[in-house]
Parts: C-alpha cells; structure tokens; sequence
C-alpha cells in the first residue's frame, strides 16, 4: 500500500511539472499583455494596463500579417487535405514491398530541413520565371504539410473496414458513391483534424516561408522582424487572444463530437 501511495504520489507530481512546463511559458506570455512595460516582460510588474491590447488593434501592419498568414494557411489547406488524403488512399492499397518505397518517398519532406525545402523551391521557381511571393509561400508549405495530412489518414484508414466497400459494391454502387457515402463519412474526423493541423503547421512556420516570401510579410516574419527592431507587448496581446480563441475552439469542437456520441443517431 506504501509503494502504491508513493507511485501514485509521483506520478502526481509529474503531471502536475507537466502541466506546469506546458502552460508557464504562455501564462507569463499573456500576463505580459497586461504590463505596463514597453518590453514584453512581467518583472518588474509596472501596473496593469490595457494599452497594448489598443496598440495591436491600430497596428494596421500587424493585421496585415495576420490577414496574409491566414490566406496562405487556407490556400495550403485546399492542396494539401485532398492530395494529403489521395497518397493515403494510394499507400494504403499498395502491396506491402511498393507501399514501403513509397512512404519514404512521401514521408521524406518531413525530415527535410525546412531551409533547403525553402531554398530549393525559390530556386526551381525562379529559373521559372516565378518570384518569391505567396504563391511560392504556399507551394513550399505543402511540400512537407500534405505528408501530415497522409499520415493521419492513413492511421485512419487502417480502422476501417474493408467488408463495407465491398457490400456497398455488392448492393449496386459505382466507386464514387462508395468514396462518397462510405469512406469520406469515415474519414471525416481525421480530415477535420488534419486541416486544423495545416492551418497551425502554416501559420507558425519561419523557416521555410522566409526564403520564398518575396516581398510578402506573414505573421512569423512580422513578429521576427519586430524582435530585431523593437517588440512590444502589443504582439503579446494578439498570441492571447489567438490561444484563446484556438482553446475555446478546440472546446466547442470536443463537446460537439461528444453530443454527436452521445445521441442515438450518433
């Protein structure tokens, strides 16, 4: 009884270091929006103040930023769920010899360094005669994002059962009214998933997007450039207000799917 109390004890207070080294950095993150410092710091507390949450609403060229991250995130999304989703669906019906060729192939751009996959697309674009810009921004992400797509599909795809293609085949339907009224259905969640994922992996990454950005400036590229001439808290006040918008999202998404769960025609 005294060893289990003492497991329990400690595993306990590892969660609770956890816990503690996940959240402390945006804790003292999003109090820093509310000092009155012009550096973004809570030691020393100057007082609490509102002023830098008004600085971000009249920073127009943040908001620029901001809109311009978002664009390119929702472009990256409508390439990379259908095409993310179409490598699944390929890898999965390959023999097991070809389908481990082929998931190297694709996984690859994951463990490419996101400089070289940056670089190189600038440089095959502009023998091209295309220049940096939020074309190539996009074409660079989705080089390595669609291979999160696959791979959370297809760990999707391997819960599913193959006997409802078959009997839905067997009952008259052409393939595309099995895709349609049978696989996707299945696969929702993990395409819903994975387009919050691309939507995060776009709109945080550096990288990759400072090489092939031309003259455009996304949010990431905004806040490095704010770091070298001067950040103010006014950048703290917009990640709050980002994380929190993300956590009461990520809330209403859980208890939806748990009403869905819960109801009889769920």
């Amino acid at each position: 009884m005294t060893a289990e109390r003492i497991f329990r004890a400690m595993f306990v207070l590892y969660l609770a270091v956890f816990v503690l080294y996940l959240f402390l950095p945006m804790i003292i993150m999003g109090a820093a929006a509310f000092n009155e410092s012009r550096f973004p710091t809570v030691i020393p507390w100057q007082g609490t103040t509102l002023e830098w949450f008004r600085a971000m609403w009249a920073d127009a060229a943040m908001w620029q930023s901001l809109w311009t991250s978002v664009l390119i995130a929702v472009a990256v999304v409508v390439i990379v769920v259908p095409v993310g989703t179409a490598a699944a669906l390929v890898l999965t019906s390959l023999h097991a010899r070809a389908r481990g060729v082929a998931y190297a192939l694709m996984v690859s751009p994951l463990l490419t360094p996101g400089v070289v996959i940056g670089i190189s697309t600038l440089i095959l674009w502009r023998q091209l005669g295309v220049g940096g810009g939020v074309f190539l921004i996009v074409l660079a992400q989705s080089t390595f994002i669609i291979s999160y797509v696959m791979l959370m599909v297809m760990a999707r795809l391997q819960r599913f059962d193959r006997t409802q293609e078959e009997a839905a085949l067997g009952l008259g339907a052409s393939r595309v009214m099995v895709f349609r009224r049978v696989l996707l259905p299945f696969l929702r969640p993990a395409l819903l998933a994975s387009a919050g994922l691309a939507v995060l992996q776009s709109i945080e990454n550096y990288n990759t997007t400072l090489f092939v950005r031309g003259f455009e400036t996304p949010l990431t590229v905004f806040i490095a450039t704010k770091v070298r001439t001067g950040l103010t808290p006014a950048v703290n006040a917009l990640a709050l207000i980002i994380i929190v918008a993300t956590v009461i999202g990520a809330l209403a998404f859980e208890i939806a799917r748990r009403r869905r769960a819960a109801s009889p025609s769920g």
